[in-house]
């Protein structure tokens, strides 16, 4: 499913490429189940268009029992209580003090920066012959205490 959306995605706007991407990766994570607040937090860092899209497509929708919020930070000071935070590549500079800020919680980080995949973000993105790709960070998935399905990792470039 997910290979088949960035097959299909490769003609649309990358902010929506990449929009369908972070909420195709929720799909393949596991979360503890010792969260009993209401709301599953994706926070963009960064990047208007990936925000505005994510917002439009997915806020106020269900995921079990909880209801999808999209939020916006302008940096690394902003980001609360998140699920998910993806940071943009023109604040991959603000990854080391967001990934502090979510070191010992269950947040899946998303970066998109060559590098920022071994440094610790638990998926980057990364282009690969032209295509859009992820490496998946197996010890950064752990230390979140998430779990990733196996056709996640069997797709993803494993580091």
């Amino acid at each position: 499913m997910l290979v088949g959306s960035v097959a299909m995605a490769q003609d649309r706007p990358m902010h929506e490429v990449y929009s369908m991407m972070v909420f195709n990766f929720v799909k393949y994570v596991q979360w503890p189940t010792n969260d009993n607040s209401k709301e599953f937090v994706i926070g963009v860092v960064g990047n208007n268009e990936i925000y505005n899209t994510l917002n439009t497509w997915y806020a106020g929708k269900a995921k079990g029992n909880k209801t999808y919020v999209i939020k916006k930070f302008n940096n690394a000071s902003e980001v609360t209580d998140c699920q998910v935070v993806f940071i943009d590549r023109t604040k991959s500079g603000e990854f080391d003090a967001v990934n502090n800020k979510v070191k010992g919680k269950s947040t899946l980080v998303i970066t998109d920066r060559n590098g920022l995949g071994s440094k610790g973000s638990c998926i980057n993105f990364k282009t690969v012959d032209e295509k859009l790709r992820f490496e998946l960070n197996q010890q950064a998935i752990e230390a979140s205490n998430l779990k990733v399905a196996g056709a996640l990792s069997s797709m993803a470039i494993l580091i």
